[in-house]
This record gives structure tokens, sequence and C-alpha cells, in this order.
């Protein structure tokens, strides 16, 4: 298998496109990718390439009726300031979908996209 682009992909199965591009792009960071239609969108943030599938795409379609749901599986973003984080987005009235957990290498809390979508935010530990 050859790697023919820079970004990694993942896909993920939302109920509303429009709504879950603009909670990427709003609240994330996120930019608007080559692709936006109703059905599918993408999103991009640094090497991460987010396939937004709605549910007439054909990544929905293509999902088992046994494989639906969001299981413990989520994006991992890098943060600098986990606490301003937070703050910026219950602000936005974002709820947490976890309390914030500290371990040995780092801090992390847990959000879910409008579908339901896990996203984690994490703070590396200083070193």
């Amino acid at each position: 298998m050859t790697a023919t682009e820079q970004h990694a992909s993942v896909r993920y199965v939302v109920d509303d496109v429009p709504a879950a591009l603009d909670f990427y792009t709003t609240h994330l960071g996120f930019t608007v990718g080559l692709n936006a239609v109703p059905a599918f969108a993408e999103v991009m943030r640094g090497p991460l390439r987010l396939l937004l599938s709605g549910p007439t795409s054909s990544g929905a379609r293509a999902t088992p009726e046994d494989a639906r749901g969001a299981g413990r599986n989520r994006i991992h973003l890098i943060v600098d300031d986990l606490d301003a984080e937070i703050d910026r987005l219950r602000v936005a009235g974002l709820p947490l979908r976890s309390d914030l957990v500290a371990g040995p290498g780092g801090r992390q809390v847990l959000l879910a996209d409008p579908a339901g979508n896990l996203v984690e935010l994490f703070q590396p530990a200083a070193r």
C-alpha cells in the first residue's frame, strides 16, 4: 500500500452535515476542504482530513447495521491550554461528555459532535 496524500483521513457518520460542518469549523479550528455538499463534507486540521458523511452518503450507506454507534473511538486533538478550551466550549454552550481526566501523559476531556461522535481534547504533560 502506498500513501498518496499527506493527510490521515478519518470518516465520521453524522446525522446532519451542515450542523457537523459548523461544529468542527466554529468550535475546533477546522477549515473546509475541497468537498462540502449536503450529503458529505471534508474538513481539515493540520494533517487530519475528517470526512463527515451524512445519511445519504455512500460512506454511511456502506456501514452494516451491527457496526453502527459511536463506540469508544474518537479523534484526538492536542491543545495548548485545556482549561481555556473547556471554558471556551462551555461559553459556547457545548456539553462535555466526560470529566477532566489527568494521567502521567497529560490531561484530557471528551465532547461529542452533533451526531454523538467523540472528540478528545488533550494537553500533554509538561516535560
